[in-house]
């Protein structure tokens, strides 16, 4: 499947078969993975023609044993240096000597 060339519809639906093909290849069925993901039947249905919400999705994946192409999926992504240094703001070089801690002493009883 080329992603650059599909709607999001078609890339979500191709998805959708994939994970049908999945299911069928550990020769389960839609209610044994909707009982193992905690979700339902029709959820699962739903999710095989590329309707799913994504915690649903997960919870499928993990159900047919699938979470670890997750990181094929998608990578974990790296900071930029640029971003590194965005994110860094400026150091302090010295102190500026305007804050003073005022020290109370104990009241005298």
């Amino acid at each position: 499947m080329v992603i650059q060339t599909n709607t999001p519809a078609a890339i979500a639906e191709e998805l959708g078969e994939r994970l049908k093909q999945a299911r069928l290849n550990r020769d389960m069925t839609q209610s044994e993975v909707a009982e193992r993901a905690g979700v339902s039947r029709k959820a699962v249905l739903n999710a095989e023609k590329g309707i799913v919400r994504l915690e649903v999705l997960l919870a499928i994946m993990a159900a047919l044993d699938l979470t670890g192409q997750l990181d094929l999926f998608l990578p974990s992504q790296e900071i930029s240096p640029i971003q590194l240094s965005r994110l860094k703001g400026k150091v302090r070089q010295r102190a500026s000597g305007q804050r003073k801690i005022k020290v109370e002493e104990p009241p005298e009883w």
